[in-house]
């Protein structure tokens, strides 16, 4: 079994026909011995594969329900590999196609920062802090937050799992993505005065109220795809087309979740607009290869992205054809990119899931 793999040459010049057939044969051969589940943000060249798509921690929950499954090749990027393998059965290998396939999001924070930050926020504030983290994040800080009482959050349930945090304790802090943070802590009632930004490359509290006020601590984090839609964009579609709804994800930055008509998840998105009326016309806030893809399954709507200029996630994209034949055919002679979580981090891991899964 190999942990680490370099493609090799052999796959770099094969024809897409090739690769897809040969894709094909091994999926026909495992059978239900192979989950192939991929990410909303995934490649169609990839998509056209999968056993199931959906957001990280759906995929992740649909590996778990998996008992047949020997294999589970994860179309997405590091962390919900992670995720998959400590929801699964050591007995079931988890295969992420690329290591290259990361999220700069969860690597805005790594455990001996958060752990430095943790002791200076409880040296200031106290022991009535519950950490929170989005599940884009590594499995250390899962494991971090499961071992201080607190749970993990997807942008769809983050509102009742803050809800609860805040009630629990007297502050959160809220990793890594400050952005969903803010927007769902200030939906919930919190002012932005009563928020504060732990700045880990400083090691510093950044906030703009009384310090004694603040009640959401938020970690300087951001996922690079969502912070490149700007009000700027929304005005422009506003003074050329008001008849076009704005709907946008919650890792945008505040101010354009609150110029958007609509703001939710990447499961609210796909409903809000397949539940639209046919010619209801689009702008949409996030990554461009859901945008085309809910283009093309919806052709009696006129969808665009808020961005024109956006590319797709350049991590999400490191998983292609070549990457995934490779990942595929190794399985049953000597897998490669396999992903293991040790025991201890997959324990601590599991309470903050668990967590929030009981709310």
């Amino acid at each position: 079994m190999q942990l680490l793999g370099t493609l090799p040459p052999t796959y770099a010049n094969l024809s897409v026909e090739e690769m897809e057939t040969r894709i094909q044969a091994v999926k026909d051969r495992l059978g239900k011995r192979l989950f192939l589940p991929a990410h909303h943000y995934q490649k169609d060249e990839v998509v056209q594969f999968a056993d199931a798509t959906g957001d990280s921690l759906q995929l992740a929950r649909l590996a778990e329900q998996m008992s047949e499954a020997e294999f589970i090749v994860f179309c997405g990027v590091h962390f919900m590999a992670e995720t998959a393998d400590m929801l699964t059965r050591d007995d079931q290998i988890v295969v992420l196609p690329d290591m290259r396939a990361g999220c700069s999001m969860a690597d805005m924070a790594d455990i001996d920062q958060t752990e430095i930050a943790w002791e200076e926020l409880t040296e200031r504030f106290g022991e009535g802090i519950i950490p929170i983290t989005y599940v884009n994040s590594t499995a250390a800080i899962k494991a971090f937050v499961g071992r201080h009482g607190g749970a993990t959050v997807t942008s769809s349930n983050a509102h009742e799992i803050v809800k609860w945090a805040l009630e629990a304790g007297e502050r959160i802090l809220f990793l890594p993505d400050q952005h969903l943070g803010r927007n769902t802590a200030y939906d919930l009632g919190v002012p932005l005065e009563a928020m504060a930004v732990w700045d880990p490359l400083h090691e510093e509290l950044v906030a703009e109220g009384e310090l004694e006020q603040i009640r959401v601590i938020l970690w300087k984090g951001h996922c690079s795809v969502h912070e490149k839609f700007t009000v700027s964009q929304i005005q422009t579609f506003r003074e050329r087309e008001p008849d076009r709804r704005i709907i946008v994800h919650p890792e945008c930055t505040f101010d354009v979740v609150q110029a958007a008509d609509e703001a939710g998840s990447t499961s609210y998105i796909i409903d809000k607009i397949d539940a639209s009326a046919p010619g209801t016309k689009w702008a949409v806030g996030t990554e461009m290869n859901l945008v085309n893809r809910l283009t093309a399954t919806y052709p009696h709507l006129n969808i665009v992205s808020l961005n024109p200029f956006m590319c797709p996630c350049l991590t999400m994209n490191r998983i292609d054809l070549q990457h995934l034949l490779w990942s595929l055919e190794s399985l049953e002679t000597d897998p490669v990119n396999v992903i293991r979580v040790d025991a201890d981090t997959t324990e601590l891991s599991k309470r903050a899931l668990e967590r929030m899964m009981a709310r």
